[in-house]
């Protein structure tokens, strides 16, 4: 579009999640966007249609694009085929395929997502006075809250990266130390890291280990078993680290009070493996 759109056009009738999370999409792109539903677009219409028409943006028609994967395309992926890398830049492949692939493929297949089920339940039942249009708009303000929050999160993943990776940069013996809580899987999954030390949401200090990779959470190094479920008492006692106040059943997490004795814990757990 190389002007902003002031209506866009999409079916009327009984809506579901594909067209109420493309017009989201929309209200996103363009924030005084307004939308019309209709039956038929009208032969003179000259704007943006989605859902309907046959369109660029449809996917009823003889043909419809389908992903390389074989998962067709719904309005809702073909919009973010065109709008999604002004939102979240170069993770709009990434958001394709946990967030949206999921929808376009139960629009085109019924085969069942409890989003698209939660949108679903906003259309009027059968013996119901309400104005199904009303009712969309209902279903929109839901749906413009969900995908206004997945894409902030996306985006804040984005921020992290700069963080993690100059902290990479600065590992020293398999440890990486972060000044602040961040989002860090992903960006460490390169390198030989064992532990990530940062200020714990809770309050403190954790220490995680890092899985294997992003398919397999295995643990390169969990921390000792005798530490699981222990009291802070008896960890303290048998580890001589003054802080240390918990270690997860499933070793993959320690918590103390200071940042230098999680590191301290992360060390010991590397000495006593060997």
């Amino acid at each position: 579009m190389t002007t902003v759109p002031k209506i866009a056009l999409t079916h009327a009738g009984k809506f579901h999640a594909d067209d109420v999370f493309s017009a989201a999409l929309l209200r996103l792109i363009y924030p005084d966007i307004q939308f019309q539903r209709v039956f038929s677009v009208p032969e003179d219409f000259d704007g943006l249609v989605f859902d309907i028409g046959w369109g660029k943006f449809d996917h009823h028609q003889s043909g419809a694009p389908v992903r390389e994967n074989g998962v067709p395309y719904a309005a809702f992926g073909l919009l973010w085929r065109e709008y999604g890398s002004q939102l979240v830049g170069e993770e709009a492949q990434r958001f394709d395929e946990h967030f949206i692939q999921p929808l376009d493929l139960e629009d085109n297949t019924g085969c069942g997502h409890p989003l698209a089920a939660a949108i679903a339940a906003f259309n009027p039942c059968w013996d119901s006075d309400e104005n199904p249009d009303d009712n969309f708009q209902k279903a929109l303000d839901v749906a413009f809250a969900i995908l206004s929050r997945k894409i902030e999160e996306v985006n804040g993943i984005r921020r992290a990266g700069a963080l993690v990776k100059e902290a990479v940069l600065k590992m020293r013996d398999d440890i990486i130390v972060l000044d602040r809580y961040a989002p860090w899987k992903q960006f460490v999954l390169d390198s030989s890291a064992l532990f990530v030390v940062s200020p714990s949401q809770r309050g403190g200090f954790s220490a995680q280990g890092v899985p294997v990779s992003a398919q397999d959470n295995t643990l390169r190094l969990p921390f000792p078993q005798e530490w699981a479920g222990k009291s802070a008492s008896e960890l303290q006692q048998m580890t001589g680290i003054k802080t240390l106040r918990f270690c997860h059943n499933n070793r993959f997490l320690i918590s103390a009070d200071t940042q230098e004795d999680a590191i301290a814990a992360c060390y010991l757990a590397k000495k006593l493996s060997h």
